[in-house]
Formats: C-alpha cells, sequence, structure tokens
C-alpha cells in the first residue's frame, strides 16, 4: 500500500488532533469538525458588510435621450436617427455628390457646441477645410459613424455622446463627459 498525499504528512507529524486534520483538508467525523466553518462564516458576513458599505452603484452612461440642449440649438430629438452605438444624426441639406464611405479621404468645414450651445470649436473661417479618412480613427468615433453616409455638397448635424467622443477625459474646451453637437459640411471627397 502506497500512502496518499495526506498520509505521509500525517505520518511523519504523529496523530493529528481534529482541528489539524480539518485544516490539512481531511474529513473528521468529530463533533468539532465544524468548528473551521465558524470563522470562515464570520469572515463572510464581515465580507458581506464591508462590500455594502462600499459603493458600487453603476453610474448611467449619458445618452442623447436623456440630454438637455440649449434652445438656441433647435434640436428637435423627433427629427434625428439614432444609432445603436448612441449616435444621433439629421440631414439638413443631402448632397448631389458622392457618398462618403470607410477609407475615403473627405474635406469638411464643421462647428461643434457642447449641449448649453457654447461652440468649442470651429473651422468655418479656416483657410483650409479639415482632412481626415473616414473609419481610420483619425477623429472622434462619433464623426467616423456620423459623417458615413453623407453625399459631398451636404451638411448634416450630428449629435455625439462622450461614448463616442472624448469620454470622461475631455479634451481641450470639451469637458469630460460632454455630448457634442456638430453641424458637418461635406466639401469634398478628393
Amino acid at each position: 500500500h502506497q500512502a496518499g498525499p495526506n498520509e505521509g504528512l500525517i505520518a511523519t507529524m504523529g496523530t493529528p488532533d481534529p482541528h489539524h486534520m480539518i485544516a490539512l483538508g481531511v474529513p473528521d467525523a468529530s463533533p468539532h469538525r465544524f468548528a473551521m466553518r465558524r470563522p470562515i462564516a464570520l469572515f463572510a458576513v464581515f465580507a458581506a458588510a464591508l462590500l455594502a458599505a462600499c459603493d458600487h452603484s453603476v453610474v448611467d452612461p449619458i445618452t442623447i435621450a436623456t440630454t438637455t440642449f440649449a434652445s438656441s440649438l433647435g434640436i428637435n430629438l423627433a427629427s434625428y436617427t439614432s444609432t445603436a452605438d448612441g449616435l444621433y444624426y439629421r440631414d439638413v441639406a443631402v448632397g448631389s455628390g458622392a457618398v462618403a464611405d470607410t477609407g475615403m479621404k473627405l474635406s469638411v468645414r464643421y462647428t461643434g457646441y457642447l449641449k448649453n450651445g457654447v461652440s468649442f470649436d470651429s473651422n468655418t473661417t479656416a483657410t483650409s477645410a479639415l482632412q481626415f479618412t473616414l473609419g481610420h480613427g483619425e477623429v472622434v468615433k462619433g464623426w467616423d459613424l456620423g459623417v458615413k453616409g453623407m453625399r459631398v455638397g451636404g451638411r448634416r448635424s450630428l449629435l455625439i455622446p462622450p461614448s463616442l467622443g472624448y469620454g470622461e477625459s475631455g479634451s481641450g474646451r470639451v469637458p469630460g463627459n460632454a455630448v457634442m453637437v456638430f453641424t458637418v459640411n461635406l466639401i469634398s471627397s478628393p
């Protein structure tokens, strides 16, 4: 007969008392076999109380549907199309040129606003339009999703939630968790 993993240890230790047997994981039929479970139960109660004291509430993500926009922006959500990602868009004017698609290099003029109506960025008076390759992550994800499908010569309004914009950290004049409103004019696809 070959000794099992616990038998050799028990043999070298002599005859252990029931508490040592329980600590070694050896079943014990004595009435003291539950003695080790009491500290474990007390630890479980303590851990549950500690977790209950911590605030583990999940903050709902900021959505366009729950955002209040400044009246100066003239936003009526009923006139917008929403996507599964939480983006809202509306064609203010449909262009007659090529349809913007992933991989195309585009030139745009735009103005960006916060939900309170304050403009944080614009290139409408700049010497040159903004150029980027659609779908390559050169702009915020809300733009990659929202400009796709526009026609050259068109104008689109984009309502971008933080999850598709600058997120919790923000960027420049855009604070963290900001909803952004853009008016985008698709000038060309060179």
